[in-house]
């Protein structure tokens, strides 16, 4: 099975453009999600190994941010090109060690070279203004120039894109990159260095550190060399990340956690919002910061959304990534299975129903059975939790107002879906909701061309169209004087 990925399955660090293991010799074990066992190890580095691939993104940063736009974006076509090439065998990695279908993650790989496709072309267009003076002999520029070494550190639910859209956008500013990957998919994120490699992107530039997440990512929030860090993962871990950079007042962009609403009005095309649902909920087994975690549905069309969909939910294949046609593949480890399983146990013990599943699969292992809970009240854990497993929470409401006031009734504020065929309705709830990322009647709507985040506790920073860059910039302004006119 590992003859195809063997190439990108590094096991090692990649560190000023050399593959090297942690200095104590330590490892850790990655294991396949679907059948437990182990599938390699990689280096359990820490501050030390840190501190090297910074300065050694310090020293490549020097000459990297002086290559012309052009030039990094010839070497970022590259990159997508060695990505596009090596799809399948770069998607097997990724389902060995996070257990998603190969379909999807097939996509995500598709995604990670759109991504750096993407900023190649945005890098061309980092444009800079001419003010109009308030003095005579004077002229006012205003320029953008790379903030230098970032630091970016990456989830396991997606492994591959997650840090596309970091790379991706720091390398085309000029800047230079350390990049940790988490311990449960790290294959996918020390695969960089070898499309890298082949691409020709010079030593240095980008550099990916595995090991303990505690001390790598102390290292890079408090290293001054360190201008900028960018997160995606737990909103919980997010606010020590901030808390930590502060210590040297880096820039900071932060794609945290998510507790979608996904709202069914009685105007709504009701097989369209099933299927909508369908995808915004078990894409990845319910592991995404952008899944649906709340159903609102209302009362004149509740009877036949909850018939659909558990009609469509008891469809879905489940089984090993690796499998012909699976749908949705494991959780990522028995933690995951254990709080699904809490959240399940605590909408049973105050009134839901469970309409479809709400066991573990007869697979075994961390597979769940995609479920359905009816009945669901606002004081069910999963109303301000977020789930991130393969449970669907059906609550009913009678009016738009309050279906909007629940929704919002959360600290999170990332992604939010509503089905209606009202036109004045799709306005007033759009503006209504408060969320960075709104889907009207369509349940996928992530895409490299739009600006991706959260507000509230979900993030600061957008990643994904022309915004994705800005974060890795600092504007300048410069007066120049003397001129005699």
């Amino acid at each position: 099975m590992l003859q195809k990925t063997s190439h990108f399955m590094r096991e090692a660090n990649y560190i000023d453009g050399e593959w090297v293991p942690a200095d104590s010799g330590q490892t850790i074990d990655v294991n396949n999600p679907a059948t437990g066992l182990k599938i390699g190890t990689v280096p359990k580095s820490g501050k030390a190994e840190t501190a090297r691939a910074i300065e050694a993104a310090e020293r490549a940063f020097h000459s990297w941010k002086k290559t012309s736009a052009n030039d990094r974006a010839k070497l970022l076509r590259k990159l997508h090109d060695v990505i596009m090439d090596n799809q399948d065998a770069l998607a097997e990695l990724l389902v060995l060690e996070q257990g998603k279908p190969m379909a999807e993650a097939k996509g995500e790989v598709g995604m990670s070279a759109a991504y750096v496709l993407w900023f190649a072309e945005e890098g061309r267009r980092v444009y800079g203004d001419v003010v109009p003076s308030p003095w005579a002999d004077r002229r006012i520029l205003v320029t953008r120039e790379p903030v230098g070494v970032i630091g970016a550190i990456t989830p396991w639910n997606f492994p591959s894109s997650m840090l596309a859209r970091k790379i991706g956008p720091a390398l085309a500013a000029g800047c230079t990159a350390v990049a940790k990957p988490a311990s449960q998919t790290p294959y996918s994120g020390l695969a960089w260095g070898a499309l890298c490699e082949e691409a020709g992107i010079p030593k240095g530039v980008v550099n990916i550190v595995t090991g303990s997440a505690s001390e790598i990512g102390d290292e890079l929030c408090t290293n001054p060399l360190v201008k900028k860090i960018t997160f995606t993962g737990s909103t919980e871990v997010g606010k020590i990340l901030l808390e930590k950079s502060a210590s040297t007042v880096k820039k900071v962009s932060m794609e945290l956690g998510g507790n979608a609403p996904f709202l069914v009005f009685d105007d709504a095309d009701v097989d369209r919002a099933v299927e909508g649902a369908i995808a915004a909920k078990y894409r990845n087994s319910g592991q995404t910061c952008v899944c649906t975690n709340r159903f609102f549905v209302q009362d004149g069309i509740h009877d036949a959304f909850v018939e659909k969909l558990v009609a469509r939910t008891n469809q879905l294949k489940v089984g090993p990534g690796l499998e012909e046609g699976t749908q949705q593949g494991p959780l990522i480890d028995d933690k995951a299975v254990e709080k699904v399983e809490e959240l399940i146990a605590d909408a049973r013990a105050k009134g839901a129903r469970i309409a479809a599943g709400g066991e573990r699969h007869a697979l075994g292992g961390t597979f769940f059975q995609p479920t359905v809970i009816t009945d669901a009240t606002p004081d069910m854990r999963f109303m301000k939790e977020e789930i991130f497993g393969p449970v669907s929470p059906i609550f009913r409401f009678a009016k738009e107002e309050d279906a909007v006031a629940l929704a919002n009734d959360t600290e999170f504020g990332l992604a939010c879906y509503f089905y209606t065929s009202d036109l004045g309705r799709a306005f007033r709830v759009m503006e209504g909701l408060k969320y960075g990322l709104v889907g009207v009647n369509e349940g996928i709507i992530t895409t490299v061309e739009a600006p991706f985040g959260g507000v509230k506790e979900s993030g600061l920073g957008r990643e994904g169209g022309h915004q994705g860059i800005e974060d890795y910039l600092d504007t300048k302004y410069v007066c120049i004087g003397g001129l005699g006119l």
